[in-house]
């Protein structure tokens, strides 16, 4: 999520109206058509053209694309794309801890562009225009393709440090989207309320498609297997693929997904509660511990005392606020996205809404983006016990329960991280209490290569223990999923 708020009283804009459905049955047109090339050039086996990497990319075409433009670089990994300017640090800015080694040595070409769209939130490349992603096609290739959306209303590069440099280092080819809309006023986007969410989904079936064609016109074959994975929003867009469209994908790591349910729980449950009692809590006195008792109800553990004043600061009022706005922008009548840090009993104040006293179209917007558990395809979900953000008990917890509810069990695995919190940068500042969530995406990516490749069932679903070192690079350096 970002950090940084929205202007007090915005004038409430009319969602523009968006051609997004043609252009999706374009691409998917597009994508039917696309042939590769019949003179192929020699791949080299797995590693698909070496040094001709520079050559090959005259001829990739992204379908549906209304811009794209290709480069050849000697380093697709962070280490060299944030000097060639192909790269974005202010997109994953605070998501990854400082101790986070960056590979090198994956030369490959990057293709940036954007899809066809009618919003204007994202500024980078100075295109000002929505729907943008990028494509990284490495020389030495394993056959596989990794697709992402983006976290909390970020940039398409927001992956590139947690997700995009591990994944390139294996060989995997990766893409990533914007998700269609951007930043703090996302919410403006689309014409119903739900519907700029919605959109998220759309862009990364969008990408996926178009991602798998251009990867079969640059190493002269499909892709062998097709990996959906993201964190925050981007999990949330993991498990919604995985139930809608499995037949693009092979299978899914989500990590920390966003819990979207008509009926609830879902984040505009438990952050009201959140932003009424903890400012109690805080000033202490005669009502702290009651506010204390109220925190925990909603979902925020004891335990986790430490992380509160951060989130309420940066997270807690703004997520609750830009949220609410996206599906019940009738709430605070002409006011957009409220009036941050409100005192309860204020007119329309974000602390006092109670999404289950809202009318239906509340609940009918949130339908658009509801998840079910009925995934088709496997998938393995890590969360962390600490998480402030979307708690563990209200999030993932949850969807476990809906994903075997559903009859889907035999394609899951669920591992609760002890210790993990929302971001991992936090890990920074309090390493005697939290460890890192990057390390158990790994072990779970390796666990889902294994599982879909040759069939090994990964570990039962589990509590992780949080390990006795402290010190930050022994937190970074393995997450055993099975029991030692």
């Amino acid at each position: 999520m970002p950090a940084t708020d929205p202007p007090r009283h915005l004038p409430k804009k009319a969602r523009p109206a968006r051609s997004l459905r043609s252009a999706l049955a374009l691409t998917a047109l597009l994508v039917t058509l696309a042939a590769v090339p019949a003179a192929a050039e020699q791949s080299g086996g797995t590693h698909g053209g070496g040094a001709r990497h520079c050559a090959s990319s005259a001829r990739l075409k992204v379908p549906g694309a209304e811009r794209q433009e290709k480069s050849c670089l000697a380093e697709l990994t962070t280490a060299g794309t944030v000097s060639s300017g192909h790269t974005d640090p202010a997109d994953w800015s605070g998501l990854t801890p400082a101790g986070l080694t960056t590979p090198r040595g994956v030369p490959g070409i990057q293709i940036d562009g954007y899809f066809p769209d009618t919003s204007a939130t994202n500024t980078n490349h100075g295109w000002k225009h929505d729907a943008q992603f990028v494509i990284r096609l490495p020389d030495r290739w394993n056959g596989g393709l990794v697709v992402a959306g983006t976290p909390g209303v970020r940039e398409q590069y927001a992956n590139d440090r947690a997700i995009g440099d591990w994944v390139l280092s294996q060989g995997y080819a990766f893409a990533s989207t914007d998700k269609g809309n951007t930043g703090a006023a996302f919410h403006r986007d689309g014409a119903e309320p739900g519907d700029a969410i919605a959109e998220w989904n759309d862009r990364v079936t969008q990408l996926t498609r178009a991602a798998r064609t251009v990867v079969a016109q640059r190493y002269h074959r499909p892709p062998a297997r097709t990996l959906a994975t993201g964190m925050s929003n981007g999990g949330y867009l993991v498990r919604w693929q995985l139930e809608n469209h499995p037949e693009l994908y092979d299978g899914g790591v989500d990590w920390e997904g966003t819990l979207w349910r008509t009926k609830g729980p879902n984040l505009l449950d438990f952050l009201p509660p959140a932003l009424r009692a903890y400012p109690l809590y805080a000033a202490g006195g005669e009502g702290a511990g009651r506010a204390h008792r109220e925190m925990v109800a909603a979902g925020f553990p004891a335990g986790s005392e430490f992380l509160w004043p951060y989130h309420h600061q940066v997270y807690w009022d703004l997520t609750q606020r830009i949220y609410r706005e996206e599906l019940d922008p009738g709430y605070d009548g002409a006011t957009e996205a409220g009036t941050p840090f409100c005192a309860p009993g204020t007119p329309a104040c974000d602390a006092d809404y109670a999404y289950a006293d809202r009318p239906r179209e509340v609940r009918d917007a949130v339908r658009k983006i509801a998840l079910t558990g009925r995934i088709g395809k496997p998938l393995i979900t890590v969360h962390g016990t600490l998480d402030v953000q979307l708690p563990i008990s209200k999030d993932s917890d949850v969807y476990a329960k809906m994903v075997r509810g559903a009859g889907r069990g035999d394609l899951f695995r669920y591992y609760r991280v002890e210790g993990g919190t929302h971001v991992d940068s936090l890990v920074d500042t309090f390493p005697d209490k939290l460890r890192p969530l990057v390390p158990c995406h790994r072990s779970a990516f390796t666990a889902m290569e294994a599982w879909i490749d040759r069939g090994e069932q990964p570990p039962p679903s589990r509590t992780v223990p949080r390990p006795d070192a402290a010190e930050p690079a022994a937190l970074l350096a393995r997450c055993p999923l099975a029991r030692q």
